[in-house]
């Protein structure tokens, strides 16, 4: 019996070794556009609208990749929490099917809603203590613009992607997708809701391809 269950062993840690050397990686760095010269009174990223244009600022951005892959397990929750009159997370890239809950962490209430093609909802008013926390799933790929009724500045966004294979970028337009099956798939990068930059890419068993997007 306890060779049995060594050789089982051996051969799942076998299994894992390979399929570990078999997945590629893409990394790179997107080339951003200038964050604004204003000061940005907060701390954390707002979205910014100039010409009918969604971004966030500082810059950054949502690199995922296309294509065909098998069916996984359902996706993590995520949350889109809202702090100091701010969303903490203002652009969230979840998969498709993905359920987002949006925590009040402020003493006050909030309203968030969307008019959003991919995903029209209304949260109504919440304080921070009511229980089960605001939640809804996002079934529909696109971008969900994020409004609170209560405080007219307060913007977010989602982007939902049919992929499971997706990474935010830093501010300095850097990223690093792993764990990637081989094949021919399109990459993408999402800049801000007008610009979307595309490369079609081959990716070989466990090696590492370098995409830039100037």
């Amino acid at each position: 019996m306890k060779a049995r269950l060594l050789t089982f062993c051996l051969v799942v840690s076998t299994m894992s070794a390979v399929s570990a050397r078999a997945q590629a990686v893409i990394e790179g760095k997107v080339e951003l556009p200038k964050a604004r010269s204003a000061p940005v009174v907060s701390k954390r990223y707002e979205i910014v609208s100039k010409g009918g244009v969604l971004a966030t600022d500082p810059p950054t951005a949502v690199v995922y990749l296309e294509g065909t892959f098998p069916k996984g397990a359902a996706p993590a929750t995520a949350k889109m929490a809202q702090k100091d009159l701010n969303f903490v997370t203002p652009l969230l890239p979840v998969q498709v099917g993905t359920k987002v809950e949006f925590p009040n962490e402020d003493d006050t209430y909030h309203n968030i809603f969307s008019y959003s093609p991919a995903k029209r909802f209304d949260l109504g008013r919440y304080r921070p203590e009511e229980r089960p926390i605001p939640s809804q799933v996002f079934d529909t790929a696109g971008m969900v613009t994020l409004h609170c009724e209560i405080h007219e500045h307060m913007r977010g966004i989602i982007l939902v992607l049919d992929t499971p294979h997706f990474v935010r970028s830093d501010t300095e337009g850097k990223y690093r997708l792993a764990g990637l099956p081989p094949g021919h798939y399109t990459l993408k990068a999402w800049v801000n809701s007008k610009t979307t930059l595309v490369r079609e890419v081959d990716l070989k068993a466990g090696a590492t391809l370098h995409v830039d997007f100037p």
